[in-house]
């Protein structure tokens, strides 16, 4: 039971991904026949209407201008917008523009190490003044003895 209900799923998903992927119709440049199969609500009439309309006035410049062909009104147009693109651009996009993500600036250079002396100087210490050998003792009269 479990593998058919697998085997189900599986099928039910491989058909929901193709169905997303279906490529819209350019109205523009597809024929008569192309749009009766591949639009839904679109019968032969229709779809020779809008081509006897782009060979009498022109290419389509957006998808509204499907108003302008007789027997296209509100429900079909709506009904068909999601299927049919005029030129290379999409008549709605798949997914939600989103905004660029600003790039990080980039990290400052780090500075180059400085040069070290090839040997540091040695401090020099001063000299301590000269000390006497002995010290002075204070010259002191010599008194008599009585």
């Amino acid at each position: 039971m479990k593998l058919l209900t697998n085997m189900l799923l599986a099928f039910v998903l491989a058909f929901l991904s193709v169905a997303s992927f279906a490529q819209a119709i350019d109205i523009n440049t597809a024929t008569a026949e192309q749009m009766d199969k591949a639009l839904k609500g679109i019968g032969p009439k229709k779809a020779a209407d809008i081509v006897k309309y782009r060979e009498a006035n022109g290419p389509f410049t957006s998808v509204d201008d499907l108003a302008k062909v007789p027997g296209i009104k509100g429900k079909t147009l709506d009904m068909i917008k999601p299927m049919v693109t005029v030129g290379d651009m999409p008549a709605m996009p798949a997914t939600p523009a989103t905004p660029a993500t600003p790039a990080k600036p980039a990290a400052p250079a780090m500075p180059a190490m400085p040069a070290m002396p090839a040997t540091p100087a040695k401090p020099a210490t001063p000299a301590m003044p000269a000390m006497p050998a002995a010290p002075a003792m204070p010259a002191t009269p010599a008194i008599p003895k009585p």
